[in-house]
């Protein structure tokens, strides 16, 4: 593919020839519409190159454009972008008007666009122009840091792995809390289809990000609730590229780069290994000698015998001291190729693209694939009729790794000593005789193979009747299938005797109408009203097909067939929809006064007869009070709207039939029944959540300086809950709707024309703090491990053992009583809250910088408040009083002698009741960080140069994510969730946050691209 990709690339280079151009010279004067003053500072520019000019302090600029130039732009911080054709013209003067905050913006809403001034709900807007030179496997990972009120969170560093997105928070405890999903109009379907015993995949991973025009995130209810019953948790609208008329255009972006590791945790080597092996086995012998080994002579031929052949040094011909923390790791590398065309004509306009993303993975055997293409396109059949379409086909490929909590996953090689080789010295093979399996059998016997084919697309019909009065019609689908092949060699940890496999498949098919009238009307020059109403309908079908074998003849034999036992067998089938009628009022009075009101009717099969329908309704204020007339001649003051909306918004996510009694089929000794599943709920409803906000948007000195002020309260009722019921009662549990959470908080955005002309540098930057807190749960604390809901703390809260450190007097653990005292007995604890996996505040902060063909773009992210669980601690960092594993190097620093003031406790082999190995904040950490997210540095050549080969444009550019991470935390990375595997219920998934269990580390990347235009 690398090869095909250059040849293409020196294809589109190579077959134009050589042409030479006449310039010639242009001059004029610019100033303002309204007084007549001159404008110092304007950028004229011939658009699609870098041939420019920068207006003198009255006003006048001079510029030589080439004779095939048709147009020259104007650009102003604060005004409006002026484009004029230079046909024929050699003299242009130009008056600028201002531009309230980008007042031509259009922004897209929910079935439908708006006017960004005339908004008065909070959306972010984010162009992905900077994001697509930023190497992500899926393009929710590049908006870290870049939206205000939007925290991101990889659960690991696997690729193709599914991301935690919050928008304002968590809303359920026990429905879905992930936004909903907007592609051209078309809701996806994004639940997990990966197999339950690994990681959830990430379905956005399909989505090319070259193909992406626009991503927007409606935050409040006035912005969301249009689209009802799954808007609890915001919406993120993502919206294609598109063609425009005038010739067509050729874009080519191709890039490599390599991955690194952004960490390293580091742990004992062979020396520092046997240091504190023999001091624990001498502390335990002075202390009972429980196992009997007489003397520290005794202890080593034990550990050297029986379990760690090589501990004694004699053992083989050469002493061994292996980093199997580097095994797990490799260097990575990633290849990106996109190629496009865009353009059209008066009737039709076109936007074609293919690409090819490979990328493997920083752990050995991880590696992604992914080729789609994508076409979009719009024809007028008549001044009145458009129709179009907006489809895309992707196929990805995802070699996967073992989940966290299993041997074979890469990271828990760690646990390995490093006494022990990492190869046999006596067979040449990879090393049986380890104290775990080794996990370099299972990378070179084990594979895991995700496969997925998706079709998404809509086709669209629009009819405007008479001016200002349309119809449209969308019909959406979204087509996915995914196999899910495994297989463990039998020489394996989950494949011995005699090997084993998997082999899964899961379709899944969403079709989706969407029938609105939209209407827009001015009326006597003050009036202005904008109205949709309509229609929308869903259902999707999902089934899957799942079976399990062993007893292969040999390795050499893969596939199901060919084994000799089915060890598991599943199959399932299933299906939900939504029927909806939605409605939108917008009016704007004098360009100053701003009314918005919607309301959305939805009904759900997943909801008894009783409350199959809910409504949600939201309203909307606003006041651009720049627009007064006693703040006309405030000259520092250039926009100034305050907003505010309340509204209502739903969440149905949740599993099917959770409202019924339903029976599965049984086999009880061979004989077929039926028994029951789940327990009716026939009065199930929607979880529903109301939301204020108060929001200012600003803009000071032409605009130079503008942002965005909110703050907002969202409180959930009637939550879906899923609660535990007593064995006896023949069900494991019921879904009921039974409680209540918040969640309030603030978002501020600046952004900032630091300086303008010729060398420009803009700021942007964004900080939101959330509070969360559950009101009532109906009944005990929700436990999961470590982390619970409890009423008056966030959900996930961490209840476990505060560790208070290490008595200096003895070197046992401590543990703080409620009063504040502390206690040596583990079972005198009590179990105190003791942090959250929530984070205070989140946040960003871009800086970008232009000189000339030059381009640097730096984005800062940074969480703040957060702690993660290590669950890997009671292994890793337990100084041998839980067993052998190699430790991390903070375990050198133990107490060893009376007046030792240190957070270590006394090494002691095996274990006493004082060596704090068990569940307790000792394993939390602070997990704040402030992370250089990404940096791209970039040259565009000048015009005269990439004309002479026939070119619009040529870029070349170098990009870097994840350079550097500062935090206190002392694991792989502080941005993790893991889930381990058994917790696939969407309860566990919203409680169990913040975890951490040998999981991987983000990816350092850099890598150099060129992009070119024809």
């Amino acid at each position: 593919m690398k090869k095909y990709a250059f040849t293409m690339l020196c294809l589109f280079l190579g077959v134009v020839h050589i042409a030479h151009g006449q310039d010639r010279q242009i001059t004029g004067q610019i100033t303002s519409v309204v007084d007549g003053s001159t404008y110092p500072g304007v950028t004229v520019m011939v658009p699609g190159t870098t041939i420019g000019a920068i207006s003198n302090l009255d006003g006048n600029y001079t510029i030589s454009v080439p004779d095939n130039a048709s147009d020259l732009q104007f650009n102003y911080v604060g005004m409006k972008t002026i484009m004029v054709s230079v046909e024929g013209r050699s003299v242009i003067d130009v008056q600028m008007e201002e531009d309230i905050l980008g007042l031509e913006e259009v922004v897209v809403v929910g079935y439908g666009r708006q006017l960004k001034t005339d908004l008065t709900g909070s959306i972010s807007k984010i162009s992905t122009d900077d994001l697509n030179e930023v190497p992500t496997v899926s393009f929710e990972h590049a908006l870290q840091g870049v939206s205000s009120g939007v925290h991101i969170e990889q659960s690991s560093g696997k690729l193709g792995e599914g991301t935690k997105v919050r928008i304002r928070g968590s809303s359920s405890v026990s429905a879905d809390n992930q936004p909903l999903y907007v592609v051209d109009g078309i809701p996806l379907y994004t639940e997990n289809m990966g197999i339950l015993t690994n990681h959830a995949t990430n379905p956005l991973a399909q989505i090319n990000m070259a193909d992406v025009e626009t991503i927007q995130v409606l935050k409040d209810a006035s912005a969301s609730a249009i689209y009802g019953s799954r808007a609890a948790n915001g919406v993120i609208m993502i919206t294609t590229k598109r063609g425009k008329a005038g010739k067509t255009n050729i874009d080519v972006n191709f890039s490599q780069g390599v991955s690194t590791r952004s960490n390293v945790v580091g742990f004992l080597n062979a020396a520092e290994y046997r240091e504190l092996l023999d001091e624990a086995g001498q502390n335990g012998i002075d202390q009972g000698d429980p196992w009997e080994f007489g003397d520290i002579d005794g202890f080593r031929t034990w550990i050297n015998d029986a379990i760690i052949p090589g501990y004694l040094e004699d053992h083989f011909e050469q002493s061994y001291d292996e980093n199997w923390e580097e095994a797990a790791f490799r260097q990575g590398s990633v290849t990106n190729f996109d190629l496009s065309a865009s353009g059209g004509n008066e009737k039709t306009n076109f936007y074609t693209g293919v690409s090819y993303l490979d990328q493997e993975g920083i752990l050995i055997n991880n590696r992604f694939k992914r080729a789609s293409g994508r076409l979009n396109l719009e024809h007028a059949a008549t001044n009145k009729i458009k129709i179009g379409m907006n489809t895309m086909f992707s196929r990805t490929q995802l070699d996967r790794v073992a989940g966290d909590n299993a041997f074979a996953t890469p990271l828990q090689m760690v646990a390995q000593v490093p006494v022990t080789p990492i190869t046999d010295p006596e067979t040449g093979e990879l090393n049986i005789n380890t104290l775990y399996p080794n996990g370099l059998i299972d990378a070179r016997d084990n594979w895991s193979k995700n496969v997925a084919y998706r079709a998404l697309g809509n086709i669209f019909f629009t009819w405007e009747f008479v001016r200002g009065l349309s119809w449209r019609t969308d019909l959406g689908y979204d087509l996915t299938t995914q196999k899910e092949d495994q297989f463990q060699g039998r020489n394996t940890n989950d494949g011995a005797p005699d090997g084993g496999g998997t082999s899964r498949n899961v379709n899944v098919l969403k079709f989706t109408t969407n029938n609105y009238l939209s209407f827009n009307k001015e009326f006597g020059g003050i009036h202005n009203i904008g109205v949709v109403a309509g229609m929308s309908f869903e259902d999707i079908d999902r089934n899957l097909v799942s079976v399990q074998a062993s007893g292969f003849p040999t390795d050499a034999f893969q596939t199901i067939a060919s084994a000799a036992n089915n060890t598991f067998y599943s199959s399932s089938e299933t299906a939900f929809s939504y029927v909806s009628y939605f409605a939108r009022a917008n009016y704007k009075l004098m360009d100053k006064y701003l009314l918005g009101a919607s309301v959305r009717h939805d009904g759900s099969s997943r909801f008894g007869s009783n409350n199959r329908y809910g409504t949600f309704p939201a309203f909307s204020a606003g006041w651009i009070a720049s627009r007064e007339s006693f703040l006309q001649n405030v000259s520092w003051l250039s926009f100034l709207k305050v907003r505010a909306s309340y509204g209502l918004t739903g969440n149905s996510g949740i599993g099917n039939f959770q409202h019924m009694g339903t029976y599965t089929g049984a086999n009880y000794a061979g004989i077929s029944g039926i028994r029951p599943w789940t327990l009716a709920s026939p009065d199930l409803k929607w979880e529903t959540t109301t939301q204020t906000d108060f929001g200012i948007d600003y803009g000071f000195f032409r605009n130079r300086i503008n942002g965005e002020i909110d703050i907002y309260l969202k409180k959930t009722e009637d939550l879906l809950l899923a609660r535990t019921l007593p064995s006896t009662s023949g069900y494991t549990g019921v879904t009921q709707n039974l409680g209540s959470l918040e969640n309030k908080g603030w978002e501020f955005v600046i952004n900032t024309n630091n300086l303008v002309g010729e060398f420009k540098w803009n700021t942007s930057f964004n900080i939101s703090g959330n509070q969360n807190k559950v009101l009532d749960v109906a009944g005990p604390d929700i436990i999961d491990g470590e982390n619970r809901v409890r009423e008056g703390e966030p959900i996930g809260v961490f209840v476990t053992r505060s560790y208070a450190g290490v008595n200096p007097d003895n070197g046992h653990a401590w543990y703080y009583l409620e009063d504040g005292t502390t206690t040596e007995d583990y079972n005198l604890a009590p179990n105190l809250v003791v942090g959250s996996p929530n984070p205070d505040f989140v946040g960003g902060m871009t800086n970008s910088f232009i000189y000339k063909g030059f381009d640097l773009n730096i984005l800062l992210s940074f969480v703040s408040g957060n702690s993660v669980y290590n669950g890997g601690g009671q292994y890793q960092a337990m100084q041998f009083s839980n067993w052998l594993d190699n430790q991390t190097k903070d375990q050198m620093y133990r107490w060893q002698k009376p007046g030792d003031i240190t957070m270590v406790p006394q090494a002691v082999f095996p274990g006493s009741d004082f060596a704090a190995t068990n569940p307790s904040s000792r394993y939390l950490s602070d997990a704040s960080y402030l992370r250089l997210k990404s940096i791209s540095f970039g040259y565009s050549l000048p015009v005269t140069v990439v004309q002479r080969f026939k070119l619009r444009s040529l870029r070349i550019y170098a990009t870097g994510t994840n350079l550097f991470t500062w935090t206190n935390y002392t694991g792989w990375d502080p941005e993790v969730n893991y889930i381990d595997g058994v917790a696939d219920s969407q309860t566990s998934t919203n409680i169990r946050q913040g975890q951490d269990f040998y999981t991987a580390p983000q990816a350092r990347t850099i890598t150099v691209g060129i992009k070119v235009g024809i």
